[in-house]
């Protein structure tokens, strides 16, 4: 049902588009990127200042090059920097595992091995859950709120006062939008079908299936397939179509389901060492600063972009698109706000940035509800 209705929807908008969003596929992300050039940082317009000095720097990212979308954001960041100083402020990017682990990108920012990374907070909520905010919580805000309110509602501040404990500022850097809930080897259609269930998720998304039953697995990116392959796991959560698609796991496990409600809007940031930035001349922190959020606006509208023509394609192979039931995601919204509150009751730095995370869901859901929601509804109910 969930295929025949969005390819019905989405048909004839894809048929169209095709022709079109292929071969854009085999151009440069860069080459597309002028056009989201925000205003104060025009593309190829050296702004700096003869006597500025030349500044190398290494950025080290928790995502492997062949991850174009993500990963193509720091390139955007670092390509445009040498156009907007004419090659005096040069970064270079090292994929995960060149200079250290992925998951310890963040790490090395901090103890300046490297003056930046790019990278996900909840990466870290071993270290504190409170890092699981920068990036996504489950039920929390979709990516356009979790702009607002990062940009204009007191979001960033909060998260830098956080940050300044482990010696890094934070810069947006990108967001996938919600993703989808992952590759299921059965349909999953009760609560009691996620009891037992072996599935490959991190985080407090994790955690929170596991309150629910399911037994969470840790399971690097290129083992994923041959584990749910061979039965070792039931399911696994990865990212969105476009990326999806790439890994083949439509081949082993059929049912693909969403949303993923515990990534509705993660956004992913670059990371500067504070002694690193403190030292840059004003005129490169303005340019950094327009290249981030370049950066950051391009990683969205590229998964916006993809994603339809990839889930088509997925389709058209026999993926069986569902969604989780209405019983699952009450249950699961429950058990997040239980543990939310645990955390808040001994956290003191969960419980400040969570608190006016909340307060502020609540005023952007009322008000997405209003206009957002209903013409949403409408549009996706006609052809």
């Amino acid at each position: 049902m969930e295929r025949r209705s969005f390819l019905k929807k989405a048909g004839a908008g894809l048929a169209a588009g095709a022709a079109v969003g292929l071969a854009a596929c085999g151009k440069s992300e860069q080459a597309a990127a002028p056009a989201a050039a925000p205003a104060g940082a025009p593309a190829g317009a050296p702004a700096v200042q003869t006597g500025l000095p030349e500044i190398k720097w290494r950025m080290t990212s928790s995502f492997p090059r062949s991850v174009d979308t993500l990963f193509g954001s720091s390139e955007m960041l670092a390509n445009r920097l040498r156009e907007i100083t004419g090659g005096k402020f040069d970064i270079r990017i090292f994929p995960a595992g060149e200079i250290v682990p992925g998951l310890q990108a963040l790490d090395a920012v901090q103890q300046g091995t490297v003056e930046m990374c790019h990278s996900c907070s909840y990466y870290y909520v071993g270290k504190d859950k409170t890092f699981g905010i920068g990036t996504a919580i489950p039920f929390g805000l979709n990516a356009r709120q979790m702009d607002a309110w990062i940009i204009a509602g007191g979001g960033q501040e909060l998260l830098d006062e956080f940050y300044s404990n482990y010696n890094v500022y934070s810069f947006l850097g990108g967001n996938t939008g919600v993703q989808m809930g992952g590759w299921y080897r059965k349909k999953i259609e009760t609560v009691d079908d996620i009891n037992g269930l072996k599935i490959r998720i991190a985080g407090i998304g994790g955690e929170i299936l596991a309150r629910m039953g399911a037994i969470p697995q840790q399971i690097a990116g290129a083992d994923i397939y041959p584990s749910l392959e061979k039965g070792t796991i039931d399911a696994a959560e990865w990212v969105a179509p476009y990326d999806d698609e790439k890994l083949g796991f439509h081949k082993v496990a059929p049912y693909y389901y969403s949303p993923g409600f515990w990534e509705p809007g993660p956004a992913v940031h670059f990371y500067v060492n504070k002694a690193e930035w403190d030292k840059l001349p004003k005129e490169y922190q303005s340019a950094f600063r327009s290249a981030a959020r370049e950066a950051h606006i391009l990683m969205t509208a590229s998964y916006d972009h993809k994603n339809p023509q990839a889930l088509a394609r997925l389709l058209s192979q026999g993926v069986k698109l569902e969604s989780f039931s209405h019983d699952i995601m009450k249950k699961a919204y429950e058990v997040a706000n239980e543990l939310y509150a645990e955390e808040s009751a001994k956290n003191p730095a969960w419980a400040k940035i969570y608190g006016e995370l909340d307060k502020y869901r609540k005023s952007q859901n009322a008000w997405f509800s209003v206009a957002e929601a209903g013409f949403d509804r409408f549009m996706q109910s006609v052809r």
